[in-house]
């Protein structure tokens, strides 16, 4: 009885949500109080029904009732149970669920952290987002139900959790990255209600900035997780492929970034309001077509979960009526906001306009290399693929671009700069620049460029924050004195651009520099790479809960010391399948990598072995971006009684 438990929970968080979408904004449109007061309850409510659906599903996973489709094309009983538990995410039907539960917990962290918000605002704010989850129930209720049930002969044991996804990566990414792709619903619900109460003011944005960096946080570390995943997990020794559905979530995190900028620009000078709005729903929408590229079986990745065309088509459809909706209300209502003043071309505002331009720019890029080939095989014109050449040719220049802009923005003064006054920092810029541009490479051999342009591009990053943080720092009661006075949004601020820097500096370096060996090893056989020896020693049967592997064992010497034993792997599924393990040796510096590929003739394998320098500093940016986002939406301004204060404005006349 429990997948009927579930189902009947699931039906009634679409009807909750419904109500939620409806009842609040008729009450707002009305000025019925009971009704914009039944929000934050119909909220909860959302979410608790929504909870009691996923809990269900869980217990049958856990159970192994084998009765419900989806725990049985998706488990087995050999399955270990924390295996069991993420794979209720593992495929379409329930990874779908967890979609509907985060956007449930986004709702009610809206509603809980919103009780100081005009309760028009949060009537509005709450129904948007009811809406949207009423359409991603329907979704689930009317294409994929994940309790739909195999009777009246169930199986007496399931198939298999794809064992690409028997990974701790699957444990945190997916929920990682759904925080990301969902939290993007709260900045759009915000842009909505703006649009419906036709006022937006700096008191309406610093109630949607903490929450777009949030979302924005989530998605980084998704991302980078999924990189870090993908590296270690697919035996290619790669961390970003251009892959469709890799790109689908890139996307929106670039529009997102370019939201957070434009907020800035929008709470401290009430200008880019309409370009505002515009990122909120198109941040949004580039999320919901993720959805779509995902689950419609309109492309083949490693990472799609379906390839059913009725879903496709529902998806299709609901994210036409969201952006459409959405554009017909920015068209009538964008005409009716004030006026904005003006700024200088050595201001604040130029750069971080200029940032979004380039930003969107790039998303442009990534968005026509993704659709493309879609687009191609439709009307006829054969089956085209974009690759990474296409990608790497305008996303690497847009990118150092974006660094230039980033080390000077923080510089730059609202409204007009004095360059006088930048003269210091910019030649400490320029010549810290050149110099790690020449120099650094050189501590990884010959000088190259991609090495050398990156290098600069995150030294002129970091000496530009760094002039920055001093000279804010600066003054009475001593350096220190300064820094404890420094808010968090400053810090965020700081962190995040670091964290960019590092990132650019580690896929500069691993770009350049990093080497790779396909050959035939027999045991006894040497490789001699980067001042490293890898001997095959051969490869060895090991048992695993639900899958045999054959384990090579590859010993590791630098100048004739021993220095470490890797143990790649080759597994195979009960199912049939069979993975690549590949053992890493990760450091600060570099990685080395080696992957098992097929056995050859005799006791000879095919073996992949890599030295990759500063691909580690990659991740460690994302982490970096995503704490700094993380301090952002934690500043305290956003938080005070006098932001309180100043947002009950909003509601007057409407």
């Amino acid at each position: 009885m429990i997948p009927e438990y579930g189902h009947f929970a699931l039906i009634l968080a679409a009807c909750v949500s419904l109500a939620l979408g409806v009842v609040p904004l008729l009450g707002a449109a009305r000025r019925r109080p009971l009704w914009i007061a039944a929000a934050r309850p119909l909220a909860g409510g959302q979410l608790a029904f929504a909870g009691v659906a996923f809990a269900c599903l869980a217990a049958a996973f856990l159970g192994d009732d084998f009765s419900v489709a989806y725990v049985a094309a998706n488990s087995n009983r050999l399955l270990p149970w924390f295996y069991k538990l993420s794979a209720v995410w593992g495929a379409h039907e329930g990874s779908l669920l967890r979609w509907v539960l985060v956007l449930s917990g986004w709702t009610a962290a809206v509603a809980v952290a919103g009780r100081g918000l005009p309760a028009l605002l949060l009537a509005r704010v709450l129904a948007v987002m009811g809406l949207v989850a009423f359409g991603f129930h329907l979704f689930l209720l009317l294409t994929s139900n994940p309790f739909a049930r195999l009777l009246p002969l169930p199986p007496d044991d399931g198939g298999d959790l794809n064992p690409l996804l028997q990974d701790f990566g699957l444990i945190v990414h997916p929920p990682l990255l759904y925080m990301g792709y969902v939290g993007l619903a709260v900045p759009f619900a915000f842009a909505i209600a703006a649009l419906l109460a036709g006022r937006l003011d700096a008191a309406w944005v610093r109630w949607m900035r903490p929450w777009t960096n949030a979302a924005w946080a989530f998605l980084t570390l998704g991302i980078a997780l999924g990189s870090w995943w993908a590296y270690y997990e697919l035996g290619w020794g790669g961390w970003w492929f251009w892959d469709p559905v890799e790109n689908a979530s890139l996307m929106p995190w670039l529009l997102a970034t370019a939201l957070a900028h434009s907020l800035a620009v929008t709470e401290k000078r009430g200008l880019l309001r309409g370009w505002t709005l515009l990122l909120a729903i198109f941040a949004f929408a580039l999320s919901l077509l993720g959805t779509f590229l995902v689950r419609s079986g309109v492309l083949t990745s490693v990472h799609a979960f379906a390839a059913d065309p009725t879903r496709g088509v529902f998806v299709l459809g609901f994210l036409g009526v969201v952006i459409g909706g959405s554009l017909l209300l920015y068209g009538l209502r964008v005409p009716t906001l004030p006026a904005p003043a003006g700024f200088g071309w050595r201001s604040r505002e130029a750069a971080l306009l200029a940032n979004n331009a380039l930003l969107v720019v790039i998303t442009g890029v990534v968005l026509l290399g993704t659709l493309y080939p879609l687009i191609a095989d439709v009307l006829g014109w054969g089956k085209i693929s974009v690759g990474p050449p296409y990608f790497d040719s305008f996303f690497v220049p847009l990118t150092l671009g974006l660094a230039l802009l980033l080390g000077l923005g923080a510089l730059l003064q609202w409204k007009d700069t004095a360059l006088l006054r930048l003269r210091g920092a910019l030649g400490l810029g320029a010549v810290v620049a050149l110099l790690a541009g020449i120099l650094l490479p050189r501590l990884w051999g010959e000088w190259r460029w991609g090495a050398g342009l990156a290098l600069a591009a995150a030294c002129w990053i970091l000496a530009l924050s760094g002039w920055d943080l001093w000279r804010k720092s600066a003054g009475a009661g001593g350096f220190w004195q300064g820094v404890r006075r420094l808010r968090a949004g400053y810090w965020g601020m700081t962190v995040a651009h670091l964290g960019v820097a590092l990132a650019i500096a580690g896929a500069g370096v691993t770009g350049s520099y990093s080497l790779e060996r396909d050959l035939r090893m027999a045991p006894g056989d040497r490789l001699d790479l980067a001042g490293w020896e890898f001997r095959f020693e051969g490869v060895r049967e090991v048992a695993g809960p639900n899958y045999r592997s054959q384990k090579g064992v590859v010993t590791v010497t630098r100048a004739g010391q021993p220095a470490m034993r890797l143990q790649p792997e080759k597994r195979r599924y009960l199912g049939g399948q069979v993975m690549t393990e590949a053992a890493i040796d990760a450091g600060l510096w570099r990685d080395l990598y080696v992957a098992l590929g097929e056995p050859l003739d005799g006791e000879a394998w095919s073996v992949r072995v890599h030295v990759k320098p500063g691909v580690r500093w990659i991740w460690l940016g994302g982490a970096w971006i995503a704490l700094g986002a993380a301090l952002a939406a934690a500043d305290r301004r956003y938080r005070t009684r006098a932001t309180v204060a100043a947002s009950a404005a909003i509601s007057a006349g409407g």
